[in-house]
């Protein structure tokens, strides 16, 4: 993982949706569109100083919402509906060192665009046609940008991204201006890892968990990082009622004190709350742990996974390929601290990366492990 890195970024995003998104024979009266936006480098590497390669996903906060729909037969439509847009991304960057502390940067590659649309309320018109198409394309994806390396690992940046428009479609471009940071994992000497190594705090090398998921206490908290001001997970419609699942955690680097990075994998076994149908998943994900003592919070993001279930609940999730994200709490305990409780919520979705993306709610889940 040495010269490897990931980003945050948060900003202005700018996609100008119209009246040409819809369908021949649909008028709309208002279109809004939310500007916060979120860009993630999910993975970088840096090859050497002047070239790396990079994925990454952006997506606003919220979604563009068309009003007020007309349509011919007399179709009236005074309700708000959500059209859902999100890029990954897999790019190549060129950088310029400028001094020690600054350095320019342009990249270049291809996206992959998704838009979620609707279609006619069913309450009105039974066969629901589409009024803004669902759509999956390829695109090419532009940027530049400036960093101000503070120090070896973090970085501060301000950058800029742009895709152009698919006219075919009705799909208008996307740009987005962003300030965040950047950590880039480096190579330690001897003498850091022997300090690490001697630190009081522990970091379990190997964690290995098991856990039950019930949806006794509700979806209060998932509905709270779905919906929120500031979405964590994206929404889901499919639910699960229980589950079973076992865990495999292994550290690759930590500090001194507070935060440390796995790798993990999950084997889960589910069954949904409508249908009480079964399905399972089987992921490996990254894992951010940070920590006080021997209390954490934890946070991975878009682990890659299989989900054997393609409907679930009489919803569409998309193909057998998805991501998993979990959020959670947890202790180390004893006298070694080998013993480890946990408690967390997941979220199974491919990231609008299909234009089917139901989602699955994982409830609240209280895991068992042992650290060595």
């Amino acid at each position: 993982m040495t010269n490897s890195y990931f980003e945050v970024n948060f900003g202005y995003i700018y996609y100008p949706f119209t009246a040409a998104s819809l369908q021949p024979g649909y008028t709309v009266e208002k279109i809004s569109i939310p500007r916060n936006s979120l860009r993630i480098v999910l993975y970088g590497h840096n090859f050497n100083k002047y070239l790396a390669a990079q994925v990454t996903y952006t997506r606003p906060l919220h979604w563009a919402e068309y009003t007020a729909i007309g349509g011919t037969n007399n179709y009236a439509d005074t309700t708000g509906h959500s059209v859902i847009m999100n890029m990954a991304g897999l790019t190549f960057k060129g950088t310029l060192p400028i001094g020690t502390k600054f350095s320019f940067y342009g990249k270049v590659g291809l996206a992959v665009a998704t838009r979620d649309g609707f279609r006619e309320v069913e309450a009105i018109r039974y066969d629901k046609l589409e009024v803004v198409t669902n759509e999956s394309y390829a695109s090419t994806l532009f940027g530049a940008g400036i960093n101000y390396n503070f120090s070896d690992n973090w970085a501060l940046k301000l950058s800029g991204v742009y895709s152009p428009p698919n006219p075919k479609i009705g799909q208008p471009f996307t740009a987005q201006y962003a300030v965040g940071f950047a950590y880039t994992m480096r190579q330690l000497s001897k003498d850091i890892i022997a300090k690490k190594e001697e630190s009081k705090f522990i970091f379990p090398r190997n964690l290995i968990q098991v856990g039950f998921a019930t949806n006794f206490f509700g979806y209060g908290i998932n509905d709270f990082l779905s919906d929120g001001t500031v979405p964590v997970f994206l929404v889901s419609r499919a639910h699960v009622e229980t589950g079973f699942s076992v865990q495999y955690q292994r550290n690759i680097f930590h500090g001194k004190k507070y935060f440390s990075f796995d790798w993990g994998t999950t084997l889960g076994f589910w069954r949904s709350e409508k249908d009480h149908q079964k399905f399972m998943t089987i992921s490996v994900f990254p894992l951010f742990r940070t920590k006080s003592f021997d209390f954490y919070l934890n946070y991975s993001l878009a682990g890659p996974t299989f989900i054997s279930g393609l409907k679930i609940d009489d919803r569409n999730t998309g193909p057998h390929f998805t991501f998993q994200d979990n959020i959670g709490v947890g202790l180390f305990m004893g006298k070694e601290r080998k013993l480890n409780t946990e408690v967390k919520i997941g979220h199974y979705s491919n990231g609008n990366l299909f234009t089917e993306n139901d989602g699955v709610k994982i409830p609240l889940t209280v895991n068992l492990g042992y650290n060595f």
